[in-house]
């Protein structure tokens, strides 16, 4: 069993968001019961990508295509449209649900329909869908730290684990998109 197993809710909140950035947002994600060590490689594969996509596509809040001629940027934007499209097409099929979550490199705490997770010191698979365009997700190993049952259901807490540093890596970067992004959304209000 994990040491971090059985943990109360404010000690697990502590230790996988204290020290670490994080982010609270609306994302496609599913628990589930353990059935291996996840998808690493393929994560980092896909985290890769999308941080090469957002590099490109300088997705820093501003909707700025600086020298693209009018005939690519129409082009961009409808290939926006599409791959919103097939996303929302794909997530019918795969089973993750929207829900609230806080994510950091370290775990995440997402709130669940009662019965809908494994009990703590479990293992578990956290699928979770990076970007709301793209219809992939990263399947990553994680221990049940602790739950707390609430009106609406309940708050669960998952550590990851044995993640390779590679992959703990490309979370952050990730992580930090996704804070910047909202961070100029907030601006912008």
């Amino acid at each position: 069993m994990s040491p971090l197993a059985s943990t109360t809710p404010a000690d697990a909140e502590a230790r996988l968001f204290g020290d670490a950035l994080s982010c609270e947002l609306d994302l496609p994600v599913a628990i589930e019961p353990a059935d291996g060590a996840g998808r690493q490689a393929e994560a980092i594969t896909l985290l890769s990508a999308l941080a090469h996509i957002e590099d490109l596509r300088k997705d820093d809040g501003s909707e700025d295509h600086g020298d693209l001629p009018l005939l690519a940027q129409r082009m961009d934007a409808k290939l926006d449209l599409i791959l919103a499209l097939l996303g929302r097409l794909a997530r019918r099929d795969d089973g993750l649900v929207d829900r609230r979550l806080h994510w950091s490199c370290h775990g995440l705490r997402v709130d669940l329909e009662p019965g809908q997770h494994p009990p703590p010191g479990a293992a578990a698979i956290v699928r979770l869908q990076p970007a709301d365009w793209l219809p992939d997700h990263l399947a990553l190993p994680a221990t049940v730290v602790a739950c707390e049952q609430g009106h609406a259901g309940t708050r669960v807490w998952l550590a990851f684990a044995s993640l390779r540093a590679d992959l703990v890596e490309a979370l952050d970067r990730h992580l930090f998109r996704l804070h910047r992004r909202q961070v100029a959304e907030q601006r912008r209000r």
